[in-house]
Protein backbone atom coordinates (compact mmCIF):
# COMPACT_ATOMS: atom_id res chain seq x y z
CA UNK A 1 0.00 0.00 0.00
CA UNK A 2 0.87 3.79 -0.56
CA UNK A 3 2.44 5.82 2.41
CA UNK A 4 -0.03 7.34 4.41
CA UNK A 5 -2.41 4.71 3.67
CA UNK A 6 -4.90 4.45 6.74
CA UNK A 7 -5.24 0.42 8.49
CA UNK A 8 -5.86 -0.06 12.08
CA UNK A 9 -3.27 -1.85 13.36
CA UNK A 10 -3.91 -3.24 16.46
CA UNK A 11 -6.81 -5.00 18.56
CA UNK A 12 -10.02 -5.41 16.71
CA UNK A 13 -12.78 -3.64 18.34
CA UNK A 14 -16.49 -3.08 17.65
CA UNK A 15 -17.69 -0.68 19.35
CA UNK A 16 -18.27 2.85 18.91
CA UNK A 17 -15.23 5.93 19.05
CA UNK A 18 -16.20 8.20 21.76
CA UNK A 19 -15.68 11.79 21.05
CA UNK A 20 -15.44 14.24 24.17
CA UNK A 21 -14.72 18.14 23.19
CA UNK A 22 -13.49 20.74 26.20
CA UNK A 23 -13.29 24.28 25.15
CA UNK A 24 -12.33 26.97 27.61
CA UNK A 25 -10.35 29.82 28.68
CA UNK A 26 -9.92 31.44 32.00
CA UNK A 27 -13.62 32.64 32.31
CA UNK A 28 -15.30 29.91 30.24
CA UNK A 29 -15.15 26.29 30.34
CA UNK A 30 -17.92 23.76 28.11
CA UNK A 31 -17.32 19.89 27.84
CA UNK A 32 -19.60 17.64 26.10
CA UNK A 33 -19.61 14.36 23.97
CA UNK A 34 -20.58 14.56 20.64
CA UNK A 35 -21.73 11.98 18.25
CA UNK A 36 -19.89 12.95 14.80
CA UNK A 37 -16.76 14.08 13.87
CA UNK A 38 -17.96 16.98 12.15
CA UNK A 39 -19.12 18.49 15.28
CA UNK A 40 -15.51 18.91 16.01
CA UNK A 41 -14.44 21.24 13.23
CA UNK A 42 -15.41 24.93 14.03
CA UNK A 43 -12.59 24.66 16.90
CA UNK A 44 -9.78 24.89 14.93
CA UNK A 45 -10.10 28.39 14.48
CA UNK A 46 -12.33 29.15 18.06
CA UNK A 47 -10.05 31.71 20.22
CA UNK A 48 -10.31 29.78 23.43
CA UNK A 49 -8.24 26.52 23.86
CA UNK A 50 -9.92 23.66 22.71
CA UNK A 51 -8.99 19.80 23.67
CA UNK A 52 -10.56 16.75 21.35
CA UNK A 53 -10.04 13.70 23.12
CA UNK A 54 -11.14 10.12 20.77
CA UNK A 55 -10.99 6.74 22.60
CA UNK A 56 -11.12 4.60 19.99
CA UNK A 57 -9.38 4.29 16.56
CA UNK A 58 -10.28 1.51 15.15
CA UNK A 59 -12.65 3.64 12.80
CA UNK A 60 -10.17 5.26 10.19
CA UNK A 61 -12.59 6.99 8.77
CA UNK A 62 -13.05 9.35 12.05
CA UNK A 63 -9.69 9.80 12.18
CA UNK A 64 -9.44 11.14 8.50
CA UNK A 65 -11.58 13.46 8.87
CA UNK A 66 -10.52 15.11 11.83
CA UNK A 67 -7.16 14.79 10.35
CA UNK A 68 -7.71 16.54 7.30
CA UNK A 69 -9.38 18.83 8.33
CA UNK A 70 -7.17 20.05 10.95
CA UNK A 71 -4.25 19.30 8.41
CA UNK A 72 -2.15 16.49 9.15
CA UNK A 73 -0.11 14.93 7.11
CA UNK A 74 -1.09 11.42 6.14
CA UNK A 75 1.68 9.84 7.74
CA UNK A 76 1.24 11.26 11.44
CA UNK A 77 -2.36 9.73 10.46
CA UNK A 78 -0.96 6.43 9.94
CA UNK A 79 1.50 6.62 13.04
CA UNK A 80 -2.09 7.58 14.89
CA UNK A 81 -4.23 4.24 13.55
CA UNK A 82 -0.94 2.12 13.95
CA UNK A 83 -0.64 1.17 17.37
CA UNK A 84 3.17 -0.60 17.82
CA UNK A 85 4.13 2.82 17.27
CA UNK A 86 7.91 3.76 19.50
CA UNK A 87 7.61 6.93 21.62
CA UNK A 88 8.35 9.59 19.41
CA UNK A 89 8.28 13.43 18.79
CA UNK A 90 7.87 14.98 14.98
CA UNK A 91 7.31 18.89 14.34
CA UNK A 92 5.34 19.80 11.65
CA UNK A 93 5.52 23.47 12.11
CA UNK A 94 2.45 24.53 12.48
CA UNK A 95 1.88 21.62 14.78
CA UNK A 96 4.00 18.77 16.77
CA UNK A 97 2.76 15.54 17.27
CA UNK A 98 3.57 12.80 19.97
CA UNK A 99 3.01 9.83 20.66
CA UNK A 100 3.78 7.66 23.44
CA UNK A 101 2.63 4.27 26.03
CA UNK A 102 -0.17 5.05 28.60
CA UNK A 103 0.06 1.63 31.51
CA UNK A 104 -1.50 0.90 33.81
CA UNK A 105 -2.56 -2.35 36.52
CA UNK A 106 -5.97 -4.04 35.42
CA UNK A 107 -7.86 -4.84 38.86
CA UNK A 108 -6.06 -8.18 40.65
CA UNK A 109 -3.86 -8.67 37.75
CA UNK A 110 0.05 -8.42 37.70
CA UNK A 111 0.23 -8.07 34.33
CA UNK A 112 0.56 -4.81 33.16
CA UNK A 113 -1.59 -3.31 29.91
CA UNK A 114 -0.43 -0.84 27.91
CA UNK A 115 -2.55 1.52 24.98
CA UNK A 116 -0.64 3.85 22.64
CA UNK A 117 -1.74 7.71 22.83
CA UNK A 118 -1.60 10.16 20.28
CA UNK A 119 -1.31 13.76 20.76
CA UNK A 120 -1.59 16.40 18.48
CA UNK A 121 -0.28 20.37 19.86
CA UNK A 122 -1.59 22.83 17.45
CA UNK A 123 -2.05 26.97 17.95
CA UNK A 124 -5.39 26.38 19.80
CA UNK A 125 -5.90 23.18 20.32
CA UNK A 126 -5.17 19.78 21.46
CA UNK A 127 -5.91 16.69 19.85
CA UNK A 128 -5.45 13.14 22.03
CA UNK A 129 -6.30 10.15 20.45
CA UNK A 130 -6.64 6.58 22.76
CA UNK A 131 -7.30 3.23 22.07
CA UNK A 132 -9.61 2.66 24.48
CA UNK A 133 -11.78 4.30 27.07
CA UNK A 134 -10.71 5.72 30.41
CA UNK A 135 -7.04 6.91 31.32
CA UNK A 136 -4.99 8.70 33.54
CA UNK A 137 -6.21 12.35 32.20
CA UNK A 138 -8.80 12.47 35.36
CA UNK A 139 -6.70 14.83 37.16
CA UNK A 140 -6.20 16.72 33.98
CA UNK A 141 -10.14 17.08 33.46
CA UNK A 142 -10.60 18.25 37.04
CA UNK A 143 -8.01 20.74 37.13
CA UNK A 144 -10.32 22.45 34.00
CA UNK A 145 -13.16 21.72 35.31
CA UNK A 146 -12.51 23.44 38.94
CA UNK A 147 -9.88 26.28 37.25
CA UNK A 148 -7.27 24.75 39.82
CA UNK A 149 -3.96 25.89 39.33
CA UNK A 150 -3.26 27.39 36.15
CA UNK A 151 -4.10 25.51 33.56
CA UNK A 152 -7.35 27.27 32.84
CA UNK A 153 -4.92 30.62 32.14
CA UNK A 154 -1.90 28.93 30.14
CA UNK A 155 -2.17 28.02 26.38
CA UNK A 156 -2.91 24.86 24.37
CA UNK A 157 1.21 23.69 24.95
CA UNK A 158 0.50 24.03 28.72
CA UNK A 159 -2.83 21.72 28.42
CA UNK A 160 -0.37 19.30 26.59
CA UNK A 161 1.96 19.67 29.26
CA UNK A 162 -0.17 18.31 31.40
CA UNK A 163 -1.34 15.27 29.92
CA UNK A 164 1.98 14.33 29.23
CA UNK A 165 2.71 14.63 32.67
CA UNK A 166 -0.12 12.44 34.17
CA UNK A 167 1.33 9.84 31.72
CA UNK A 168 4.51 9.79 33.57
CA UNK A 169 3.04 10.33 37.07
CA UNK A 170 1.09 7.22 36.40
CA UNK A 171 4.56 5.25 35.73
CA UNK A 172 5.44 5.69 39.28
CA UNK A 173 2.36 3.90 40.11
CA UNK A 174 3.45 0.95 37.69
CA UNK A 175 6.82 0.75 39.42
CA UNK A 176 5.46 1.46 42.74
CA UNK A 177 3.29 -1.88 41.93
CA UNK A 178 6.36 -3.77 40.40
CA UNK A 179 8.12 -2.88 43.67
CA UNK A 180 5.64 -4.26 46.09
CA UNK A 181 5.40 -7.59 43.39
CA UNK A 182 9.71 -7.52 43.87
CA UNK A 183 9.27 -7.42 47.26
CA UNK A 184 6.68 -10.55 47.66
CA UNK A 185 8.67 -12.41 45.20
CA UNK A 186 12.15 -11.95 47.20
CA UNK A 187 10.21 -13.41 50.62
CA UNK A 188 8.96 -16.79 48.71
CA UNK A 189 12.44 -17.11 47.53
CA UNK A 190 13.52 -17.37 51.24
CA UNK A 191 11.00 -19.27 52.50
CA UNK A 192 10.25 -21.83 49.71
CA UNK A 193 11.58 -21.61 46.58
CA UNK A 194 9.38 -23.42 43.83
CA UNK A 195 9.41 -23.67 39.98
CA UNK A 196 6.50 -21.18 40.18
CA UNK A 197 8.89 -18.67 41.67
CA UNK A 198 10.98 -19.11 38.59
CA UNK A 199 8.11 -18.77 36.35
CA UNK A 200 7.33 -15.41 37.91
CA UNK A 201 11.07 -14.25 37.80
CA UNK A 202 10.53 -14.86 34.21
CA UNK A 203 7.05 -12.97 33.74
CA UNK A 204 8.44 -9.95 35.57
CA UNK A 205 11.77 -9.74 33.92
CA UNK A 206 9.65 -10.02 30.14
CA UNK A 207 7.40 -6.65 32.16
CA UNK A 208 11.11 -4.68 32.64
CA UNK A 209 11.75 -5.35 29.28
CA UNK A 210 8.70 -4.17 27.83
CA UNK A 211 8.73 -1.46 30.63
CA UNK A 212 12.30 -0.21 29.63
CA UNK A 213 10.89 -0.33 25.82
CA UNK A 214 8.19 1.98 26.44
CA UNK A 215 10.17 4.78 28.97
CA UNK A 216 13.34 4.87 27.87
CA UNK A 217 12.22 6.61 24.44
CA UNK A 218 10.27 9.20 26.24
CA UNK A 219 13.46 10.70 27.51
CA UNK A 220 14.25 11.60 23.93
CA UNK A 221 10.52 12.79 23.27
CA UNK A 222 10.42 15.19 26.09
CA UNK A 223 14.09 16.32 25.20
CA UNK A 224 13.05 17.20 21.91
CA UNK A 225 10.34 19.07 23.51
CA UNK A 226 12.46 21.17 25.82
CA UNK A 227 14.62 21.94 22.85
CA UNK A 228 12.21 22.80 20.07
CA UNK A 229 12.57 26.13 18.47
CA UNK A 230 8.73 25.61 17.50
CA UNK A 231 6.34 29.07 18.41
CA UNK A 232 3.83 26.68 19.46
CA UNK A 233 5.78 26.63 22.54
CA UNK A 234 5.98 29.53 25.75
CA UNK A 235 9.04 30.19 27.66
CA UNK A 236 7.06 29.64 30.56
CA UNK A 237 6.36 26.11 29.76
CA UNK A 238 9.83 24.59 29.35
CA UNK A 239 10.60 24.65 32.94
CA UNK A 240 7.66 22.42 33.18
CA UNK A 241 8.70 19.73 30.53
CA UNK A 242 12.54 20.33 32.70
CA UNK A 243 9.77 18.71 35.33
CA UNK A 244 8.47 16.18 33.19
CA UNK A 245 11.99 15.32 32.01
CA UNK A 246 13.37 14.59 35.04
CA UNK A 247 10.28 12.31 36.23
CA UNK A 248 11.23 10.62 33.27
CA UNK A 249 14.88 9.79 33.92
CA UNK A 250 13.73 9.03 37.81
CA UNK A 251 11.50 6.03 36.43
CA UNK A 252 14.24 4.82 33.83
CA UNK A 253 16.66 4.45 36.28
CA UNK A 254 14.04 2.92 38.70
CA UNK A 255 13.20 0.46 35.90
CA UNK A 256 17.15 -0.32 35.35
CA UNK A 257 17.47 -1.05 39.16
CA UNK A 258 14.53 -3.59 38.93
CA UNK A 259 16.02 -5.46 36.50
CA UNK A 260 19.33 -5.40 38.18
CA UNK A 261 17.16 -6.70 40.98
CA UNK A 262 15.74 -9.38 39.29
CA UNK A 263 18.86 -10.77 37.63
CA UNK A 264 20.16 -10.97 41.49
CA UNK A 265 16.86 -13.09 42.51
CA UNK A 266 17.52 -15.50 39.40
CA UNK A 267 20.75 -16.27 40.96
CA UNK A 268 19.90 -16.55 44.17
CA UNK A 269 16.81 -19.04 43.41
CA UNK A 270 19.07 -20.87 41.33
CA UNK A 271 21.66 -20.78 44.13
CA UNK A 272 19.29 -21.71 46.73
CA UNK A 273 18.33 -24.50 44.73
CA UNK A 274 21.78 -25.92 44.07
CA UNK A 275 22.32 -25.53 47.69
CA UNK A 276 19.10 -27.73 48.05
CA UNK A 277 20.36 -30.45 45.95
CA UNK A 278 23.71 -30.55 47.27
CA UNK A 279 22.76 -30.79 50.52
CA UNK A 280 20.16 -34.22 49.46
CA UNK A 281 23.06 -35.14 47.44
CA UNK A 282 25.60 -34.82 50.67
CA UNK A 283 22.83 -36.51 52.70
CA UNK A 284 22.04 -39.60 50.23
CA UNK A 285 26.65 -39.89 50.08
CA UNK A 286 26.85 -40.16 53.98
CA UNK A 287 23.95 -42.28 53.78
CA UNK A 288 25.64 -44.35 51.10
CA UNK A 289 29.19 -44.41 52.98
CA UNK A 290 27.36 -45.71 55.86
CA UNK A 291 26.04 -48.70 54.63
CA UNK A 292 29.02 -49.75 52.61
CA UNK A 293 31.16 -51.73 55.13
CA UNK A 294 27.65 -52.75 56.09
CA UNK A 295 26.88 -54.11 53.03
CA UNK A 296 30.35 -55.81 52.57
CA UNK A 297 29.63 -57.91 55.98
CA UNK A 298 26.28 -58.61 54.71
CA UNK A 299 27.83 -59.98 51.37
CA UNK A 300 30.60 -61.13 52.97
CA UNK A 301 28.85 -63.72 55.01
CA UNK A 302 25.91 -63.95 52.82
CA UNK A 303 27.99 -66.18 50.24
CA UNK A 304 26.83 -69.50 52.27
CA UNK A 305 30.51 -71.91 51.71
CA UNK A 306 29.91 -74.74 53.78
CA UNK A 307 33.56 -74.36 55.73
CA UNK A 308 33.11 -70.76 56.88
CA UNK A 309 34.35 -70.70 60.43
CA UNK A 310 31.96 -68.76 61.97
CA UNK A 311 28.97 -70.22 59.90
CA UNK A 312 28.67 -72.40 62.87
CA UNK A 313 29.46 -70.36 65.79
CA UNK A 314 26.83 -70.20 68.63
CA UNK A 315 27.55 -65.98 68.82
CA UNK A 316 28.29 -65.30 65.20
CA UNK A 317 24.69 -63.65 64.53
CA UNK A 318 24.50 -61.63 67.60
CA UNK A 319 28.63 -60.45 66.97
CA UNK A 320 27.73 -59.46 62.96
CA UNK A 321 25.38 -56.84 64.86
CA UNK A 322 27.27 -55.56 67.43
CA UNK A 323 29.89 -54.47 64.44
CA UNK A 324 26.97 -52.92 62.33
CA UNK A 325 26.22 -51.04 65.14
CA UNK A 326 30.04 -50.39 65.91
CA UNK A 327 30.93 -49.05 62.75
CA UNK A 328 27.22 -46.98 62.00
CA UNK A 329 27.98 -45.70 65.21
CA UNK A 330 31.68 -44.45 64.78
CA UNK A 331 30.89 -42.88 61.55
CA UNK A 332 27.89 -41.23 62.89
CA UNK A 333 30.13 -40.01 65.47
CA UNK A 334 33.20 -38.83 62.97
CA UNK A 335 30.28 -37.12 60.72
CA UNK A 336 28.91 -34.96 63.49
CA UNK A 337 32.32 -33.77 64.29
CA UNK A 338 32.93 -32.79 60.72
CA UNK A 339 29.77 -30.80 61.02
CA UNK A 340 28.58 -33.18 57.65
CA UNK A 341 25.49 -33.92 59.74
Amino acid sequence: MAPGTLIHVGEERTEKPKITIIDYDRDNYKERVVENVEECFPFKDYPTISWINIDGIHQVDIIEKLGKHFGLHPLVMEDIVHTSQRPKMEDYDNYIYVVLKMLWFPDDDTDVKAEQVSIILGHNFVLSFQELEGDTFNSVRERLRNSKGRIRTMGADYLAYALLDSIVDNYFIIIERFGEIIEDLENKLIENPSPETLQNIHDLKKEMIYLRKSVWPLREVINGLERTESPLFQDTTFVFLKDVYDHTIQVAETVETYRDILSGILDVYLSSVSNKMNEVMKILTIIATIFIPLTFLAGMYGMNFSYMPELGWKWGYPAVWTINIAIFLSMYIYFRKKNWL
